[in-house]
């Protein structure tokens, strides 16, 4: 069995005085594909931003490859090969492509070279000199996200609603990332509302609701729990 490179136990997480997590816990393995689903408000996105320390207090437990960072700064945990795409994307939309891409400074080593980015990424190797951020599409502006976060080195992905809004076409090109990045021993956690986007791509799957998990269940478990699926997320 693979190496455990993500633990979060009793995870407890607060924004000023709203309390949003109520004892998370998961664990994620080297080289899987794991995903938190839940509705809206259901602590998905301030889970993800927890393991990195981007909420206003925490308590619990989030060990990454061995090491406890409850109590270590942002920038620590970033160096310990986690990488974060957020729903809002951040990238630097004054700058071109290829200019988003050599701005990231490399925290671990291993980082795709700006070629290998360019092969995952098509799309971006045709706009890469001349098109800012401003001038991309969704699509591209998500890919250019997640390709960013690809040239530090980071080997655990924490991927937030990747897919929202963007058209169909573009959603089955990520899909073919996820893959190819799976193939290539990433770790990923994705917060993604779209479950047939996610549900082919994961190996294990957590429920998430009122800011623990409910339910888990792998990928094999899938088709006997399409009723509780039902339940919690209304799909």
């Amino acid at each position: 069995m693979a190496e455990e490179v993500l633990r979060v136990s009793d995870l407890n997480a607060w924004y000023g005085e709203s309390h949003v997590l109520h004892g998370m816990s998961f664990t994620v393995r080297e080289g899987e594909v794991v995903t938190l689903l839940g509705r809206n408000g259901a602590g998905r996105t301030s889970t993800l931003k927890a393991i990195l320390g981007l909420v206003g207090r925490r308590a619990g437990s989030i060990v990454v490859n061995g090491v406890e960072t409850i109590r270590l700064p942002t920038y620590r945990i970033a160096h310990l090969g986690v990488g974060y795409c957020p729903e809002e994307r951040g990238i630097f939309s004054s700058l071109s492509v290829e200019e988003n891409l050599t701005l990231p400074p490399e925290i671990a080593k291993g980082g795709m070279s700006v070629d290998e980015i360019y092969g995952m990424f098509p799309n971006l190797r045709e706009r890469r000199a001349t098109a800012q951020g401003t001038k991309l599409s969704g699509g591209e502006q998500q890919m250019l996200a997640m390709a960013r976060i690809l040239r530090t080195g980071a080997r655990i992905l924490l991927l937030d609603e990747i897919t929202e809004g963007l058209a169909p076409v573009i959603v089955q090109a990520l899909g073919r990332v996820i893959v190819k990045l799976k193939e290539r021993g990433f770790t990923i956690v994705l917060v993604e509302q779209n479950f047939r986007f996610a549900a082919p791509l994961a190996d294990r799957h957590y429920v998430v609701e009122h800011g623990r998990v409910a339910e888990s269940f792998t990928a094999a478990e899938l088709p006997a729990r399409t009723g509780m699926l039902h339940e919690y997320l209304g799909v």
